[in-house]
């Protein structure tokens, strides 16, 4: 897996599209990191030095499944940052429409304003689950429930950066990496060096896609940061960690470190994931992140309510 002889086409597509971002680049983003220990979530405050511009990536609203209650603890925390810096917030980014916490988003942008955008794949998500949700004909699986739906090889500025969106399928159909500057927000698709890569069981996962989208997401600079979304401490390790480099992943990572060719990838993946059990928000956090953020609006009683299918996942 190394990156100067490789000459795959999707991989110098990569290289191309953040050497045109960097182009025009006038500084690098200043990245703040809130990791929440329940769900082992790292969210992220992205800004702009000279503008104050920013995105808020992957955030997470408190949810205590056994009595259904929600909280903004954790989101609170962000405000209070983003206000104690004087940012101005452009984007609430989402990676993917996650498994394990419910997203902050519209609690966040009823305080701070901006966009809430995910990729266009979210429609295969929101097809996937609203059968198996028995949503009925009122819910959209247009992705209106989200400000911009971002395709391959879109751009965005936050200030004076430009972020360019690579699309990395293989945990779910909709993953997005977004790369800002020297800086790459990359989801569920790499884990620290020491952990290893995501699943790729969920419906619309595939080992083979999620080996592919690493290798695009190694094919960028080698000293591009790279900033997980979760981190579950490897054996051995005893503090939290959410921030590495393409370099240390190429060289270090326990599933894909140069040499692992594609099918010792997969057999080891679809044996690993087979081991897995679900998550224990999948139910309730897909319901609401496919929606934006969401919940399903009240029933005659006023009253939100969740589905539990049973015996159907």
């Amino acid at each position: 897996m190394t990156t100067d002889t490789i000459t795959d086409p999707v991989l110098d597509d990569a290289r191309s599209l953040v050497e045109a971002s960097r182009a025009g680049e006038k500084a690098k983003p200043s990245v703040h990191c809130f990791f929440d220990e329940p769900t082992f979530t790292a969210s992220y405050v992205v800004h702009d030095p000279e503008t104050k511009k920013a995105a808020i990536i992957d955030s997470v609203l408190d949810f205590d499944a056994p009595s259904g209650r929600t909280s903004h603890a954790s989101a609170d925390e962000i405000i209070a940052y983003v206000r104690d810096q004087g940012l101005e917030v452009e984007y609430l980014l989402e990676t993917h429409a996650h498994a394990d916490h419910l997203s902050a988003a519209p609690y966040l942008q009823a305080e701070l304003g901006g966009q809430i955008a995910i990729g266009s794949e979210i429609l295969t998500v929101q097809k996937t689950f609203g059968t198996l949700f028995n949503t009925g004909p009122d819910f959209a699986t247009d992705g209106s429930q989200f400000d911009r739906l971002f395709k391959d090889g879109d751009t965005f500025g936050i200030g004076n950066l430009e972020g360019v969106v690579l699309h990395v399928p293989g945990h779910t159909p909709a993953d997005l990496a977004y790369v800002i500057g020297d800086a790459a927000f990359i989801g569920d698709t790499l884990f620290m060096p020491d952990y290893g890569t995501a699943r790729a069981d969920f419906p619309g996962g595939d080992a083979h896609m999620l080996y592919r989208s690493i290798r695009r997401l190694l094919s960028l600079p080698t000293e591009t940061r790279i900033f997980l979304c979760h981190d579950y401490k490897a054996p051995g390790r005893d503090i939290f960690a959410w921030e590495t480099t393409v370099g240390d992943e190429t060289e270090s990572n326990i599933h894909v470190h140069k040499g692992v060719s594609e099918e010792e990838f997969v057999a080891m993946r679809t044996a690993r994931d087979a081991t897995l059990s679900m998550p224990t928000l999948i139910l309730p956090a897909i319901q609401v992140n496919m929606r934006g953020g969401h919940f399903p609006e009240p029933e005659d009683n006023g009253t939100r309510y969740l589905k539990l299918p049973m015996n159907a996942v």
